[in-house]
C-alpha cells in the first residue's frame, strides 16, 4: 500500500558523516560520509537523517506550500495565508464541527445563542458542520470562505506562526 504523508518537521542540512557523529555512531564502511542530506526533527522529538534528494522531494518550506498542504495544516489548527494577498494580516482557519444544545436548555453551559435560535428555533440543537473562515484586511471575520482558482493553483501558501 502507498501513503501520502503530511507533517511539519524541522530540517537542518547535514552530511551522513556529520549525522553519525551527531548521534555518536560509527559510520558503516559501505556508506559515504560525504552524502548530502538533512537532520530531520519531528514535533514529538524523533530525529532521523534523510538524503537531500528525498528530503527536498518530500518536504516543502512552510512559506511555499501547495493549497493542499495548506489545507492540511489548517485542519491541524494552523492559520494559513498567501503571499500574493494584498491585505495585511489576512488569514484563513478551519472551523471544526460544533454541536450545541438548544437555546431553551436550562443548563448554564455553552448553548445556542438567541441570534441563532431566532432562525432554527429555541428548542433546536445546533449541528454546525466544519467550514473555513477568513480574517480579512478590514479585521472582519468571514465565515464560509471559498478559495479562488488562483488560491487553489498557486504554491505561495504559508503558515502563520503565532508570535
Amino acid at each position: 500500500m502507498r501513503y501520502l504523508g503530511v507533517k511539519i518537521v524541522d530540517g537542518e542540512e547535514m552530511t551522513l558523516g556529520a549525522y553519525n557523529k551527531y548521534r555518536g555512531w560509527t559510520i558503516p564502511k559501505d556508506e559515504n560520509p560525504a552524502d548530502d542530506g538533512f537532520l530531520v526533527v519531528y514535533v514529538d522529538g524523533y530525529e532521523s537523517w534523510c538524503p537531500k534528494k528525498q528530503f527536498e522531494r518530500s518536504n516543502q518550506p512552510l512559506n511555499a506550500l501547495t493549497f493542499g498542504h495548506a489545507i492540511e495544516a489548517a485542519k491541524r489548527g494552523c492559520k494559513i495565508a498567501r503571499k500574493k494577498w494584498n491585505g495585511k494580516d489576512m488569514f484563513v482557519v478551519y472551523m471544526p464541527p460544533l454541536m450545541l444544545p438548544p437555546y431553551d436548555t436550562a443548563d448554564t453551559n455553552r448553548k445556542v445563542n438567541d441570534r441563532t435560535a431566532k432562525f432554527i428555533g429555541e428548542d433546536q440543537p445546533l449541528n454546525c458542520q466544519p467550514y473555513f473562515a477568513m480574517f480579512n484586511a478590514q479585521k472582519e471575520w468571514i465565515p464560509g470562505w471559498l478559495a479562488s482558482q488562483s488560491d487553489m493553483l498557486d504554491d505561495d501558501w504559508y503558515i502563520l506562526e503565532d508570535e
